[in-house]
């Protein structure tokens, strides 16, 4: 039998080809393997193969390796550590010369897939790598039968990224990822773009669109580049640009913000003589304290920067604080004390006059009103003249003044020293009147003053607010359209 056997073979290797009679050597098994077209494959592919050595045939030729990349999803963008996260679909495809076959030969079968341990791999690299992903592990690549090997994977890529957080949240990110061979130069291993420059960019079938961040296009270019202008390396940069989406951000920082500086603008309504508006604007400016330590966590925080929503909190704030200043002073300049000196004429001139013409204010007096005891000095003043007048006529018209005035004293009792002392007392009521009623008139100017002074710091506050959002608006507008 076994004679037999070898003497088939030598027929076959005699009256057909060298390639058949190769192939009927190496598919001669037995058992469970006879006629299992991808194990004969497998065994004629890996007889002899030296997977350390690159697989060309003339080392003169460069091994090309064409790579493509898509972007999947955007993980995480630490600003702090300068780290971008990505999940993408890698690819690459090279040819080895020693993994070719007929398909004739082998049922047509054109391709197979086979462990990537057992064959060469080019050993291109990301640059930008600072940590090793959570990749799942794909131990086979697919071989054609003219030798091409594709090799596909899904990587997670933990790279540096040089973020600039100046626009947060209306930024826009561009992270490269850089392939390139690590040790071996563009005589050894070259490497070019597997489909076109413009289908890399548009491409984003797979990209998953539900984060924060939105992926805008990815561009590719090709750098061959020397250390020491002898070797030459070649790289494949893929530019990743994506951009935050903002509304998150707007609604729970920028809005907040807006209403308690309107809130602090209506504020200003409140009448300056009375203690609420210091009281309101003091609530203001806790609430606004309390919610930028709670913004503080949300943030991103750089050694090498600040964003410019940082800096737009802290003029915030500033404005804040020097509203309540501004309420403080005029309470405590409309506030009226018994000792207040009289408003200078210098003061009234210029704010009484020319501001209230400047600023186009209805110069409003404030009239001067009068308690129910408003007539009593004209009353004790006439009395005193009476007094007087009776003190130098007769005892009757004393008597008579004395029932006038309801005392009840008998003649004896009704001389001049009561009415000594009545007139003194009179006195001394009408000085305090007289001074308390001058009091009210330097209290009421000093309020005039106020209300002018109060209408025209509201004024200014309210355009360096308009002028202050103006400018942060355009400004963000203007980044976000380049």
């Amino acid at each position: 039998m076994r004679s037999s056997a070898l003497w088939t073979a030598l027929c076959i290797c005699m009256y057909g080809t060298v390639v058949d009679c190769s192939v009927k050597k190496l598919g001669n098994n037995t058992g469970r393997f006879a006629n299992a077209t991808l194990v004969r494959l497998n065994e004629f592919l890996s007889a002899g193969y030296k997977k350390g050595v690159r697989p060309v045939r003339d080392w003169r030729q460069s091994t090309t390796v064409a790579i493509d990349l898509m972007v999947y999803a955007i993980l995480n963008v630490d600003e702090k550590n300068q780290v971008l996260t990505t999940y993408v679909w890698y690819r690459q495809q090279w040819t080895d010369e020693f993994l070719m076959w007929d398909p004739e030969e082998f049922d047509e079968v054109k391709k197979i897939s086979i462990p990537t341990a057992n064959i060469w791999i080019p050993d291109i690299l990301i640059n930008e790598f600072v940590d090793v992903g959570k990749s799942p592990d794909i131990p086979y690549v697919y071989v054609g039968h003219d030798g091409l090997v594709s090799n596909y994977k899904p990587i997670q890529v933990v790279t540096a990224c040089s973020l600039n957080i100046y626009n947060f949240p209306y930024d826009v990110q561009k992270c490269s990822l850089t392939f390139q061979s690590w040790l071996h130069t563009t005589k050894d291993i070259n490497i070019t773009l597997m489909r076109s420059p413009e289908a890399v960019k548009t491409d984003k079938s797979v990209f998953m669109n539900q984060g924060e961040w939105e992926l805008l296009h990815v561009l590719s270019t090709y750098n061959a580049f020397s250390i020491d202008n002898d070797d030459y390396y070649a790289e494949m940069k893929f530019h990743v640009v994506i951009r935050r989406r903002p509304l998150f951000y707007t609604v729970n920082l920028l809005l907040p913000s807006m209403f308690l500086m309107v809130m602090d603008i209506v504020g200003f309504y409140l009448p300056p003589d009375s203690g609420e508006r210091v009281s309101f604007k003091i609530t203001l400016l806790l609430g606004y304290s309390v919610f930028l330590i709670i913004v503080s966590d949300t943030l991103p925080a750089t050694a090498i920067g600040t964003p410019l929503i940082g800096v737009y909190f802290v003029v915030c704030m500033a404005l804040l604080v020097i509203s309540l200043t501004e309420s403080v002073l005029i309470v405590r300049l409309v506030h009226k004390q018994d000792l207040q000196s009289r408003v200078p004429q210098w003061v009234k001139h210029l704010v009484l006059e020319k501001a209230t013409v400047l600023l186009c204010i209805r110069n409003k007096k404030i009239c001067s009103f009068r308690s129910q005891g408003s007539d009593l000095p004209l009353y004790k003043e006439n009395n005193m003249n009476t007094a007087i007048h009776c003190n130098h006529h007769s005892c009757e018209g004393s008597r008579d003044s004395g029932r006038t005035l309801g005392l009840g004293l008998s003649a004896h009792e009704s001389g001049p020293p009561v009415m000594d002392g009545i007139l003194r007392e009179i006195t001394t009521i009408r000085q305090f009147l007289e001074k308390k009623d001058e009091s009210r008139e330097i209290a009421k100017e000093w309020l005039q003053v106020g209300y002018v002074l109060d209408i025209l710091l509201f004024r200014v506050y309210l355009l360096t607010v308009l002028a202050y959002g103006i400018t942060l608006g355009s400004l963000w507008s203007i980044w976000q359209n380049v």
